[in-house]
């Protein structure tokens, strides 16, 4: 090899210089060997990379006695690898001649059993063909028990549920019979399928006997039911759930579901109508809560009493009965329920009746009266609520009491009506209101308290409200009328005004009296207007202008100068103004004595305060006719020195203390203050003699 190097060198120098025989290199084998060894990349080439990489397992040293004997140890190593593999394949061989022999064997053995199995199957083959046959039926056979269990299970009841319906009479009634009733019901719907089908005798022939069977149970069931419903005549009764369940089963037949609802509604009558008995006269357990006959002394207590007692029972045996029918469903239900509580309720209406009517016949009072109609209103609104309907025996019997106490109100009402005017009583020295008016209207604030306090709705007290009044407020007008008929213009207005003022009050504190309070004060306008008519023409008189202005009122033109009337000359007039000064001073002094009478310190005000505008109007028309220069006074402002605004501003400095004692209660009793309220509130006389009143906003002087 190194010989070779050596001889590729030595080529290789010899090519450099000839370089330019180009053909005759490439001819040369050594150099087209060179060339492709050169031209060889190792990366693409796998198996010079494979066969190195082998070479490098055994080749580790790179020597010149190596490289030498390289050959050598390739082809020792090749020897050793052929003879490892010959060595391998010797064992492979052998033992696939083993494996040769087992399967000759079991050829053998397989050919050996084939013949067997032939032999036998040629001596066996009519009975194989018997048994498929046997076979084949049995398994059409089992087919067919299969569709006949899967008909039973379907169409037909199993033994437990043919013995859990066909219970003995003494047997509890339990969820298993439900279920087995409920399955047979079932089996009524569906064998209509085979109605439809070439199976119609089966069809019927099951129907029949599953009609039979549930009418059989049903018959048991209500037996049943029966039984434990007039077991139900405890004060508090537990309904269980099984019984509910029967209920509804029982719906299916109406009529046994509607005896066992009568029946459960007698067991409950009876009930209710002996724990009535025994609240009446035994009272609770222990004697608590006490019997309600103890406070039949109180009448309201008594009543209230039984009716509340009533409240609380019908709405517990309304919740027995929505636990009997709790799994019940249906149209007729809810009536079926107003229905059976209506009947429980019906056995107190007797012994009720008898107790309220005896409370409402000893007549204890009008004002007893309307709070037991008020009472048993509410609880008739109350207990309504609960049974559903009004047409209950209960509800009607409450409702006639109602009628009944109303009646008798309102003639208790009429009857002291016509003692009061039977002996009417005169009017008292003050004119004030007289003892029958007092104790009337205490009567109907008595009466309207208790209105006011009741529970019932809105709409329901205002509707008899009128009614009331009308009652008490007609017969006392009526009554002050009559009483007042026999006094003067200014007594009777006085005592009337007091009267209606009584009245109003009264009637302010309440509600609904809008329209009455509406009538009163334009009745109390009425005779206010008469008390100040009257109170002008007293000052008038009293102040020495009432001639005068009399006079005044009444000339004409044809009669000539006012100055020629008897009485109207300069210095009667002078002598006039003279007494009216007195009372421009001391205005308080002219008041009439029925005005110290007067209840409502507001009316005084106004009676004073227009009655002094009619005055100044008097003299207001007085001064024009004396100015004028047609009725002859000579110097007139010598006669009447005051101008009409004048007299105003007097009269306003004479009064204001007096006016401030009037308005004491809302301006703390300033006399100023009480002055400069007066000024802004009275009325100012105008040039023409009219009257106007002022804005509060002048200035005092």
């Amino acid at each position: 090899m190194a010989d070779t190097k050596v001889e590729i060198s030595s080529d290789s120098s010899n090519l450099t210089p000839n370089s330019g025989n180009v053909s005759s290199q490439t001819n040369n084998p050594l150099s087209r060997k060179l060339n492709k060894i050169l031209e060889t990349r190792l990366d693409n080439d796998k198996e010079m990379l494979e066969a190195l990489k082998s070479l490098s397992v055994f080749f580790t040293e790179n020597s010149l006695r190596t490289r030498r004997n390289l050959r050598g140890d390739i082809e020792r190593r090749s020897l050793s690898i052929n003879e490892e593999f010959v060595r391998i394949f010797k064992d492979v061989k052998e033992e696939l001649e083993s494996i040769h022999e087992d399967v000759q064997a079991m050829s053998c053995c397989c050919e050996e059993m084939t013949n067997r199995l032939k032999a036998a199957k040629e001596q066996t083959q009519d009975l194989i063909l018997k048994t498929n046959k046997l076979q084949g039926e049995n398994h059409s056979l089992e087919v067919r028990a299969q569709v006949a269990q899967v008909f039973l299970s379907k169409f037909q009841l199993t033994s437990e549920e043919m013995a859990t319906l066909r219970y003995a009479r003494d047997d509890p009634i339990t969820e298993d019979f439900f279920k087995a009733l409920n399955r047979a019901k079932n089996i009524h719907e569906d064998v209509k399928v085979l109605l439809r089908t070439n199976q119609q005798t089966a069809g019927l022939e099951i129907m029949e006997q599953m009609a039979v069977l549930q009418e059989t149970s049903f018959e048991q069931l209500y037996r049943w039911t029966q039984n434990e419903c007039r077991g139900l005549t405890q004060e508090t009764c537990d309904v269980p759930p099984v019984l509910s369940q029967a209920m509804e089963a029982l719906q299916d037949r109406p009529v046994l579901y509607k005896y066992a609802l009568d029946e459960f509604g007698t067991a409950r009558r009876s009930a209710v109508v002996r724990g009535f008995i025994d609240a009446l006269t035994r009272g609770g357990p222990g004697g608590t809560p006490r019997p309600i006959e103890m406070h039949s002394h109180d009448p309201m207590r008594y009543v209230g009493d039984m009716l509340a007692w009533l409240h609380q029972t019908t709405a517990s045996e309304k919740e027995h009965l929505e636990a009997l029918l709790k799994q019940t469903s249906g149209k007729g239900v809810e009536d079926s329920m107003q229905e059976i509580v209506g009947h429980i309720t019906e056995g107190v209406c007797r012994p009720l009746k008898v107790r309220i009517e005896q409370v409402i016949v000893a007549e204890p009072g009008a004002v007893l009266l309307y709070k037991l109609s008020n009472l048993l209103k509410f609880y008739h609104h109350t207990i309504s609520g609960i049974i559903g309907t009004s047409v209950a025996s209960l509800l009607i019997t409450i409702e006639e009491m109602h009628v009944l106490s109303k009646k008798m109100f309102f003639n208790s009402l009429g009857l002291h009506a016509s003692r009061l005017m039977d002996k009417v009583e005169l009017p008292p020295p003050d004119l004030g209101p007289t003892a029958s008016l007092t104790q009337t209207l205490s009567l109907l604030r008595e009466v309207l308290a208790s209105h006011d306090s009741s529970v019932l709705p809105l709409d329901a007290r205002q509707a008899d409200f009128a009614q009331v009044l009308s009652c008490i407020l007609d017969p006392l007008l009526q009554l002050c009328t009559v009483s007042a008929s026999n006094l003067g213009t200014a007594d009777m207005a006085t005592y009337m005004v007091n009267s209606l003022y009584m009245m109003k009050t009264t009637l302010a504190l309440f509600e609904f009296t809008d329209k009455r309070l509406e009538m009163l004060e334009f009745q109390i306008e009425a005779h206010l207007d008469t008390l100040i008519n009257e109170q002008a023409s007293y000052v008038l008189t009293r102040a020495g202008l009432g001639y005068i202005y009399n006079c005044v009122q009444q000339h004409n033109s044809e009669q000539g100068p006012l100055c020629n009337i008897a009485g109207m000359d300069g210095s009667s007039l002078k002598a006039a103004m003279v007494q009216f000064d007195r009372y421009l001073s001391s205005p308080d002094t002219f008041v009439m004595p029925q005005f110290n009478f007067l209840l409502s310190a507001a009316i005084k005000e106004q009676i004073f305060k227009q009655s002094t505008e009619l005055v100044c109007r008097a003299y207001g028309e007085v001064y024009t006719a004396t100015t004028n220069p047609a009725n002859g006074y000579k110097e007139p402002e010598n006669v009447l020195h005051r101008s009409p605004q004048q007299l105003l501003w007097g009269f306003l400095v004479c009064s204001g203390q007096y006016l401030a004692k009037l308005l004491q209660g809302r301006n703390s009793g300033d006399p100023w203050l009480g002055l400069w309220v007066a000024k802004t509130s009275l009325m100012h006389v105008g040039s023409e003699g009219w009257s106007v009143w002022s804005e509060p906003t002048d200035e005092l002087p």
